[in-house]
């Protein structure tokens, strides 16, 4: 198995040391995701800066944690099904929701099923989604920009759930009370 440095704000290759000292200051700590990722100063700040642009995005706050923990949980990351499962609960999204999307459930709200049901289908389909797709996902009150939107958030765990599945990301202490096994290589 390749090994991946876990580095911090203080022995990080040079040009990460910006990214992790802010991501300390917005995070708390340091992740072990962006320890792995500051091996890479460019990765780190380009999912530092997707991250940002995201949650700035036009999609309500609960419908971004749709996003989050739909493409970590198709794409197995179990890395960050927990740390979004954490975060998700911090910011009090219901947590039935978060339980439902753990497991692949559908949800109650039709609104975040409809986001549920359309970050799912970008994921297994790799981007492939049929035009009456798109119209269920509009018919629920979304816009086009959230279609795009979505299209950021995916790309962004894109990035942090290969990193994990590479580096074999070990689980921050903060996400643990989320800990989440993937059930299985094939999840689509």
């Amino acid at each position: 198995m390749a090994e991946f440095t876990v580095y911090d704000e203080t022995d990080a290759p040079e040009q990460a040391r910006p990214h992790l000292e802010a991501a300390k200051k917005r995070m708390g700590f340091v992740t072990t995701l962006n320890g792995v990722m500051a091996e890479s100063p460019e990765l780190l700040a380009g999912y530092n800066t997707l991250s940002e642009l995201f949650g700035r995005s036009s999609l309500p706050r609960d419908a971004k944690h749709v996003v989050w923990i739909t493409a970590s949980v198709l794409n197995g990351c179990e890395y960050c099904v927990a740390a979004h499962s954490t975060l998700a609960l911090r910011q009090r999204v219901p947590a039935g929701v978060v339980d439902a999307l753990r497991a692949g459930h559908a949800l109650d709200d039709p609104a975040l099923e409809a986001a549920r049901r359309f970050t799912g289908a970008m994921v297994t389909r790799r981007g492939w989604v049929d035009d009456e797709e798109i119209e269920a996902f509009l018919d629920a009150g979304y816009t086009r920009r959230h279609v795009l939107d979505i299209v950021l958030g995916i790309g962004m765990k894109t990035l942090s759930n290969y990193t994990n599945h590479i580096a074999h990301t070990p689980l921050d202490p903060a996400w643990k009370e989320q800990e989440w096994t993937a059930p299985g290589p094939d999840l689509t």
